[in-house]
């Protein structure tokens, strides 16, 4: 297996937790659509629908928090002692 057939193959959720040592997260902007799916059983607030809104997720895609600010969620992410990326 050459070196870019390495890289083109999916990671599993645990390889994806595990990089960084467990201690990477990203952060991504989202859609209010994004926070009705990732969270389900929260009230979404009324929120004009152009709202910008930032995801932090684990590195395996778990969330942890949705904020209004990009730099909220980078301030999350240090308070929770993890690395934040971002991710376009």
């Amino acid at each position: 297996m050459t070196n870019e057939q390495a890289h083109q193959l999916p990671l599993s959720p645990e390889a994806l937790a595990a990089l960084g040592g467990g201690k990477i997260a990203y952060v991504k902007p989202i859609s209010l659509d994004d926070v009705k799916r990732l969270f389900p059983q929260a009230q979404a607030p009324e929120l004009d629908p152009g709202t910008k809104l930032f995801a932090l997720h684990g590195a395996d895609g778990t969330p942890i928090v949705i904020t209004d600010s990009r730099e909220s969620a980078v301030a999350n992410a240090w308070s929770h002692e993890l690395e934040p990326v971002s991710v376009h």
